[in-house]
């Protein structure tokens, strides 16, 4: 995987953790919202596991929020904004 790519998930990832704290969830909370175990949440936002993108989305409505434009101006390369 490429420098960039590389980079990219860990702004993602970081997005999504910051997304659940803002909807006032723990990771339990959300990993019962979305009816899978604590540890997929955990490891997700560890970069253990990668989220396709239907699994990114039933994150965002588990949250209550579904901005994919916040999400891509997130992961963006801050050099570049």
């Amino acid at each position: 995987m490429n420098k960039v790519w590389c980079e990219k998930q860990v702004r993602f990832r970081h997005y999504l953790k910051d997304l659940r704290h803002s909807s006032g969830l723990t990771q339990r909370e959300l990993a019962e919202l979305l009816k899978k175990p604590q540890s997929y949440v955990s490891k997700y936002e560890n970069g253990e596991r990668k989220l396709d993108f239907l699994e990114t989305v039933e994150v965002f409505e588990a949250c209550g929020r579904y901005d994919v434009s916040q999400l891509i101006e997130a992961i963006k390369d801050p050099k570049n904004k």
